[in-house]
């Protein structure tokens, strides 16, 4: 099954490279075709949902991640484990073909950077901008909502909120807006305590 408007999205099966430039490519070229598509169709905020249960779903499975990063697996084989999730998920239309395309073309490595842009595309069209914000431990919704509010109210307009977990921190969080950091994390407080102290001695 094709995704019907993504006839513009390359389709090759080079091997996959870890140049940065070239995945940022990729992942707007899919984005932008996406939107393009979920725009004509009415279907923006059913794409937008889905996308976002999905991107859970790779932040919560282990396995999930690896099935989508690893090339270890064959096009076929996340394929099928793909449609059976996305089947059980009731990730259906758009969504579900923009995921399977991905999967096809192997470009499934991208698929998290592609959800990104997709998310940052949209914001940009909303006037709106996002936020990600990563913590050492799960936000709770009371929390998410008012970090929204917080940097909404500093930003002038509305700032969205993509969270993600990094037990690394240690504590604190790391917020990027756009090109900016806000980093408000113990392990980089840490980190830099001793520099200093390295200057120091």
């Amino acid at each position: 099954m094709r995704l019907k408007g993504c006839r513009n999205v390359s389709e090759s099966s080079d091997l996959v490279t870890d140049n940065v430039s070239l995945v940022s490519g990729v992942a707007n070229r899919y984005a932008s075709a996406l939107l393009d598509l979920a725009e004509e169709s009415g279907v923006t905020a059913d794409v937008e949902r889905d996308l976002a249960t999905f991107e859970g779903f790779l932040g919560e499975s282990a396995d999930l991640k690896r099935l989508v990063s690893s090339p270890a697996f064959s096009a076929e084989e996340q394929l099928a484990a793909l449609t059976a999730l996305l089947d059980k998920a009731q990730i259906k239309g758009l969504a579900a073909n923009f995921v399977k395309l991905a999967a096809r073309n192997r470009r499934l490595f991208v698929l998290p950077g592609m959800i990104k842009a997709f998310r940052l595309l949209l914001a940009a069209k909303r006037g709106e901008e996002t936020a990600e914000v990563t913590s050492a431990a799960p936000l709770s919704d009371d929390q998410v909502a008012a970090l929204k509010q917080a940097l909404s109210a500093s930003r002038g307009k509305t700032v969205n909120v993509a969270a993600k977990v990094d037990p690394a921190l240690i504590g604190g969080l790391v917020v990027k807006v756009g090109s900016r950091m806000i980093d408000t994390s113990l392990r980089t407080k840490l980190n830099s305590l001793k520099f200093a102290m390295k200057e120091v001695g």
